[in-house]
């Protein structure tokens, strides 16, 4: 694929493509390896750099995110580095207040809470010109990248987004979310479709701006069973996959792999595999060798360590990650936690991961 690669914004050659041929399903060296919050609050440099602002100010700035997506590569030999932003920044965008409460998290002053709230949205095709600080700041990255890796851009899946939106912030249950599905499953599905038609040019930006992969956080997948997530969750996965596919090659950019990641969405994982996306990330609670049996030979999968055997040694670490190669197998596949890392986490583990990787996924292919 790395032929197709478009370079528009005449970008620095990419020197190591591993994560994207593994992404495409064709053949590597070894086993390459990112982690989800790999930008984060477990490094010190991360704290330091993120102390001097809020945290939207921070991801309305290009500096500070090229920054913070950085930060990492320059600690550990990852194989792709994924741009520092938020979900949350689409609901923004669409005209909602959102703000980061510290020890709390993300919280919406005015959620929705009827179906005439929906009236207060903005018109979607007005949101990829409301992100224009995102794309900003993968351009930039990409060029301070020089090359080294690919930069992975992302957004949340149109389900993920409208829990927030409706719960006001984080929740245990997503009970008024799935209120919403139950009693207004026509605003739901209203809701639904603005999101889709926000996510569509936004992630098309982001490819246009460099983003080199795309992955799509269907983080709440786990809130639903199989009905819900066939009618209000997959259908909108599909949809995003579809129209991205095609919004790039109207806009005559290469095609790049997609990632859907559905947390907790283990009972889906077949539909997701032929959901139209090149990978499907695992979390930790779906064993690697079903899994692969469930989604056949045509996907990459990519995951799954649970995020807390990195509190593990760093020996044992290293024999997790070996059992884990060894049920994934070589090929097809991409290593990455089962979730995102935690701030209390030791970088040297997180250092101790990767390389575990990189040794043992070339052993494996000599073996």
């Amino acid at each position: 694929m790395e032929a197709k690669e478009s370079r528009p914004q005449g970008f620095p050659e990419l020197k190591n493509d591993t994560f994207l041929r593994a992404a495409w399903g064709e053949e590597t060296d070894y086993t390459p390896v990112w982690c989800m919050r790999q930008a984060g609050r477990y490094l010190p440099e991360f704290r330091e750099t993120r102390a001097a602002q809020d945290f939207f100010s921070t991801c309305r700035s290009p500096e500070a995110c090229c920054e913070l997506t950085v930060q990492p590569l320059r600690r550990f030999p990852l194989d792709a580095a994924i741009i520092f932003s938020d979900i949350l920044v689409v609901p923004q965008a669409l005209g909602m207040e959102v703000t980061m409460v510290p020890g709390k998290g993300p919280s919406f002053p005015e959620p929705l809470r009827e179906e005439r709230d929906l009236e207060r949205l903005r018109d979607p095709a007005t949101v990829a010109s409301e992100l224009g600080y995102v794309f900003q700041a993968i351009t930039l990255t990409r060029q301070q990248l020089a090359g080294r890796v690919p930069l992975i851009g992302f957004a949340g899946a149109p389900w993920t987004l409208m829990t927030y939106m409706v719960e006001g912030g984080g929740s245990s249950t997503m009970s008024q979310a799935k209120r919403w599905l139950y009693q207004r499953p026509q605003a739901s599905h209203q809701l639904l479709r603005i999101l889709t038609d926000a996510l569509v040019p936004y992630l098309v930006g982001q490819v246009a701006a460099g983003a080199q992969a795309l992955q799509l956080f269907e983080s709440h997948a786990g809130h639903l069973g199989p009905q819900l997530f066939s009618k209000f969750a997959l259908p909108y996965i599909r949809d995003v996959s579809k129209r991205v596919k095609a919004g790039l090659q109207e806009a005559g950019l290469a095609p790049v792999p997609m990632i859907i990641f559905a947390k907790d969405g283990h009972f889906a994982l077949e539909e997701l595999a032929q959901a139209g996306y090149e990978v499907v990330g695992l979390d930790w609670t779906v064993a690697p060798e079903k899994a692969r049996e469930r989604v056949g030979k045509t996907v990459t999968l990519q995951g799954n360590l649970d995020p807390c055997a990195l509190y593990a040694s760093e020996e044992e670490i290293g024999k997790l990650v070996q059992q884990m190669l060894n049920d994934f197998g070589p090929q097809r596949y991409i290593a990455n936690l089962g979730h995102g890392l935690y701030p209390d986490m030791d970088p040297e583990h997180v250092g101790a991961f990767v390389d575990a990787v990189h040794k043992h996924s070339r052993l494996l292919r000599q073996n």
